[in-house]
This record gives C-alpha cells, sequence and structure tokens, in this order.
C-alpha cells in the first residue's frame, strides 16, 4: 500500500528567539503551535502555524541552513502586502507584489535570520494589486 503524504513542514534556522517570534508571530501573524528545549540552557524549536501552513524555527546548530529559501502559497496576496506594508516594521518592508512569466504573483520578505519567504498567488486571483 502507498503511504499518503501530507505538505512539507520546512525547517527553518532561527539566531534569535526574541527577533524570531516578533517576526513571524507580530508581524506575519503566525500563532505558536508548540516551543521545546531540552533542557533550560538549550536553544529553542519552535513550531508556528498560519492558517493550513506550518514552520518549525530552530535554534539548534545544524537543523538548517541560514539563508533557506521556502515558497508559500496563499491566497489574498495584494491585500495582505498592502497591510504589510502599512505596519512599517523596521526589520522588513515587504514592498509591492510582482508578477513572474510563470502566471504568480510574488512577495518576497527576508526574516532577521535570512531565510527567505515567497509568497504566492495565481497571477488571476482576485483581490487587490498591491
Amino acid at each position: 500500500m502507498m503511504p499518503v503524504l501530507g505538505g512539507p513542514v520546512p525547517i527553518l534556522r532561527m539566531f534569535d528567539e526574541a527577533l524570531a517570534r516578533e517576526f513571524y508571530l507580530d508581524f506575519l501573524g503566525f500563532s505558536e503551535s508548540f516551543a521545546h528545549r531540552f533542557g533550560p540552557n538549550f536553544p529553542l524549536y519552535l513550531g508556528i502555524r498560519r492558517d493550513g501552513c506550518d514552520l518549525h524555527l530552530s535554534g539548534h546548530f545544524g537543523d538548517a541552513t541560514p539563508g533557506s529559501h521556502v515558497r508559500i502559497a496563499c491566497a489574498g496576496l495584494g491585500d495582505w502586502a498592502l497591510a504589510l506594508t502599512a505596519r512599517d516594521y523596521r526589520h522588513a518592508r515587504p514592498g509591492a507584489c510582482a508578477a513572474t512569466p510563470w502566471g504568480t504573483r510574488e512577495m518576497t520578505i527576508t526574516d532577521p535570520s535570512g531565510n527567505n519567504l515567497t509568497f504566492y498567488e495565481a497571477a488571476g486571483q482576485a483581490g487587490t494589486k498591491a
């Protein structure tokens, strides 16, 4: 019997827990799913979620490569890009969505640890054109 696969859960490296929480939870609107440490002086392994998107953030050396790039499908990207830009967040300025030759609109944001998150939607989806 063949297994039924779910969506992948990327693990992204983080260096500053407070800054990662500020970026992902406060700025992007994710919520914490879980937080784990092997002991009081160990790095944090943090699960976050927004809608159907799960990400894991790790402070553990070797868990992930800094500077990774993840693509995340979404709907309503134009309106969200405008809302994020209006927040005037000091560590990220997402800017406008860009149309691509492959039929999507995309917005890339770099997190405080140097990981790139590209949010994308089909170019014809309804919503404000940011």
